[in-house]
């Protein structure tokens, strides 16, 4: 954008001078006709400088609003996702089985303590009581997960939905495991492409938005929340767009 500020202040600073060089030494006859194209074209050079500056700044306003709605979504996919894990011990890879999970799983309220019994080898090794340390873990009940994430509100039934897209878009859902030290590791991915969610701005605006690489912006085409490639939970979002992360 810079440099067609420029081009257009340098093509307006040229096109005065062409002006003056007019009004100076061409004839009168065919001064008014010239110099009425010649202030049209400024005019225009002028609004367009204008509109390429002012839309980029309303296409920054745009943007900033709605990538903060999806990401309000993406965290509300988070959530559900991590007590799925924590419930089932994977990651949920499709959204039907997801909004199911939370309308019926519970979470298992649970007390750990530290007790001492009775080592009974070593009592009868040695001929008195020695004693060894354990965990208990008592199960002391059960709270719908619905209602520890959610309440009564029942957004997690559309959290799927691309906020302010092209009506139909959702965010593409991924789960499985990686292999890491011999190890089968749960990882989940969800994802919204830029250009779903900016479908109706001016395709130059996007195609830039798709290149950013900034400590305040959404660096990528995408923006996501967890890795199919890497063991992560977090989104590629900067903290100016969301009080979590």
């Amino acid at each position: 954008m810079l440099n067609i500020i420029v081009a257009a202040v340098v093509v307006i600073a040229l096109t005065i001078g062409i002006v003056w060089v007019i009004d100076k030494y061409v004839p009168k006859k065919v001064k008014p006709l010239i110099m009425i194209v010649l202030w049209v074209l400024i005019g225009y050079l002028g609004y367009s400088t204008f509109m390429s500056v002012y839309g980029e700044i309303q296409f920054n306003k745009l943007k900033d609003k709605r990538y903060a709605e999806v990401i309000e979504n993406l965290i509300d996919i988070r959530d559900a996702e991590l007590a799925h894990r924590t419930v089932t011990g994977r990651f949920e890879g499709d959204f039907n089985n997801l909004v199911k999970f939370i309308d019926t799983a519970e979470f298992t309220i649970t007390e750990r303590r530290d007790t001492s019994v009775i080592d009974v080898e070593k009592t009868r090794l040695f001929g008195v009581d020695t004693y060894k340390d354990e965990i208990i873990v008592d199960t002391l009940g059960y709270v719908s997960v619905k209602d520890s994430l959610f309440g009564a509100d029942p957004r997690y039934k559309t959290m799927m939905n691309i906020p302010s897209a092209e009506p139909g878009s959702k965010f593409e859902l991924k789960a499985g495991f990686l292999e890491e030290n011999g190890f089968r590791i749960p990882v989940f991915e969800a994802i919204a492409m830029k250009s779903v969610i900016l479908f109706d701005q001016d395709k130059n605006f996007v195609a830039k938005e798709n290149q950013v690489v900034s400590v305040d912006g959404v660096n990528g085409d995408a923006i996501k929340v967890g890795s199919m490639e890497e063991v992560k939970t977090t989104g590629n979002w900067p903290k100016n767009f969301s009080n979590e992360q």
